[in-house]
This record gives structure tokens, sequence and C-alpha cells, in this order.
């Protein structure tokens, strides 16, 4: 595979999108109560260092985007394999590789079904984006 094939730009976008897709999964419109219970964790406990937590996330994503980004470099990509590459990546190796941590911290399912929805979600987001966007 050649790096010069990667859509960097790409990349970086997909991962604002799935930050931006983080800040909404993670709000109170949706699992930020059920998250910050099945945690043990209160607004009050995650105040403060919120600029190390969200531009680490952000980093992370977008190794994990680039990451993508090399599978998706063929120039035969579209958005329905994006989307299939992201789902394979989010659902066949996020979440089994989260499932086996979850099970050994014995934590609740809930927590899980979060955090690796979340997963699943932002990298299907992030392939179809990768997908469409040829270089």
């Amino acid at each position: 595979m050649n790096p010069a094939n990667v859509n960097y730009l790409g990349a970086v976008v997909a991962a604002l999108a799935s930050f931006l897709i983080g800040g909404v999964w993670y709000s109170p419109v949706m699992f930020a109560r059920p998250w910050m219970a099945a945690n043990g964790l209160t607004e009050e406990g995650l105040k403060g260092g919120m600029g190390r937590v969200f531009g680490g996330a952000f980093a992370l994503q977008l190794v994990g985007a680039v990451n993508l980004a090399f599978f998706l470099a063929d120039g035969r990509s579209d958005v329905v394999w994006g989307m299939v590459a992201g789902a394979l990546a989010g659902v066949g190796w996020v979440a089994t590789a989260m499932g086996t941590t979850y099970l050994f911290e014995r934590k609740p399912l809930r927590l899980y079904c979060i955090n690796a929805g979340y997963h699943a979600v932002s990298f299907v987001v992030m392939g179809a984006i990768l997908g469409v966007w040829k270089k």
C-alpha cells in the first residue's frame, strides 16, 4: 500500500466527524446520564483537565481515521464499502476488543453497549466519509 494514496485530509475530516458524534453521543441528549451512572461518575467529578481529555480524544480519533484511510486507499472504495469497512473495524475489532476488557473488568453491560456503540457508529461514519471522498 502506498502512503501517497492515503486521503489524509479526508482522515482529518473523518476524525472531526467522529469527535462530533462523540459530543452528541455522550451528551445529556443521548447517553451522558447512563454513562456517568455506569462509571460511577458525577458532573462535578468530570470537571477539570478537559483540554487534555478532548485533545487526547481527537488525537486518538485521528490515528483511527488515518488507519482506516490506509485500508480504503486503493482508489476503488465507495460509500458502501467505506461503511462496511468502518463497521468491520468498529464492530469486528474495536467492540470485540473492548468486550474482552469489559468481561475481565466486570463492568456493566450497559456501559459496554454505550461505549462500543459509539465506536461502531463512529467508524461507520468515518468509513463513509473516506469511502466517498476520493483524494
